[in-house]
């Protein structure tokens, strides 16, 4: 009786942490996008009034996460291209166009380039939030019943 229990618990934990597993893609949009939008701020109020050269810009903030990675990548190697499998072909070719095109040009180029890619940006990060919210809780309730069902089938 209490092997049978236990296996049912067992059964029912692996369900849920591969649902948890499954949305961790969502989650990391989520993060990338929050790191990638305050940075975009940061950069237009360093235009706006400091206007730091670029390399003691960079130095000044922290990053976390694949975010961190990608910028990393593109100040020291200038490779604009990122690899990460929860964005999106055009989101890629954003990222890349994005930072291709920090610290060139004047700062008044600069100001009208990156201020018309807030809203953009800002809508990205509203998606990621909400699909996060969404899809993470929805992963989870499904991983939860799939071992609910299990558990039934095996009883």
């Amino acid at each position: 009786m209490w092997l049978k229990i236990l296996i049912c618990i067992s059964i029912i934990a692996f369900s849920t942490m591969l649902g948890y597993i499954l949305s961790g893609k969502y989650r990391s949009r989520r993060k990338f996008y929050n790191q990638f939008f305050l940075f975009h701020e940061r950069y237009l109020n360093e235009l706006n009034y400091s206007r730091k050269p670029l390399p003691e810009f960079l130095k000044e903030y922290e990053y976390t996460g694949d975010f961190a990675k990608a910028l990393n990548q593109c100040v020291e190697t200038r490779d604009y291209s990122v690899k990460f499998t929860y964005l999106t072909g055009d989101e890629k070719t954003a990222f890349g166009n994005y930072f291709s095109m920090l610290g060139k040009g004047d700062s008044q180029s600069q100001k009208s380039y990156y201020g018309a890619q807030t809203q953009g940006l800002e809508a990205k990060r509203a998606e990621g939030e909400k699909q996060a919210k969404a899809r993470g809780s929805l992963y989870l309730k499904l991983g939860l019943l799939f071992g609910l069902a299990i558990v039934i089938l095996i009883i």
